[in-house]
């Protein structure tokens, strides 16, 4: 049996600011503290954290929308590939972003949703929110 995550957040920038930075190796890795290597065009591959999370775009849709395979180095061998998708949204002079993550291992979900909020949610706060 596959789970499934959603959550949601608002950050102080514009959507197209936060789809940018997602797609960008170095923006990724600035606001999640980890070395990231993103391709940032459909069926291009993306690493986070050192490696341990990889995947490959399967369709954007500038600012509002990224569609990612993702796994990390946990996934059993053999499970296939969760998807990810991100939404982003203009709202009360931010964008929320409502981060929807299906197909993860059974067992797995609430590792990965606690993981989103540790590792990215919380670090891309703190980035987007600290001045320039």
């Amino acid at each position: 049996m596959l789970e499934s995550v959603v959550l949601d957040k608002w950050f102080p920038v514009e959507p197209q600011v936060l789809f940018k930075a997602w797609l960008d190796s170095r923006a990724h890795g600035a606001f999640t503290g980890s070395a990231a290597s993103v391709e940032p065009k459909v069926g291009g591959a993306f690493t986070a954290w050192d490696g341990y999370i990889q995947g490959k775009t399967l369709a954007l849709d500038p600012p509002r929308r990224i569609l990612q395979t993702w796994r990390t180095s946990e996934f059993p061998d053999g499970a296939p590939d969760s998807r990810l998708e991100i939404l982003l949204e203009a709202a009360s002079g931010g964008t929320r972003l409502i981060l929807r993550h299906t197909g993860i291992p059974e067992g797995q979900g609430i590792s990965y949703a606690q993981g989103w909020l540790d590792h990215y949610f919380q670090p891309m706060q703190d980035y987007f929110c600290a001045p320039r």
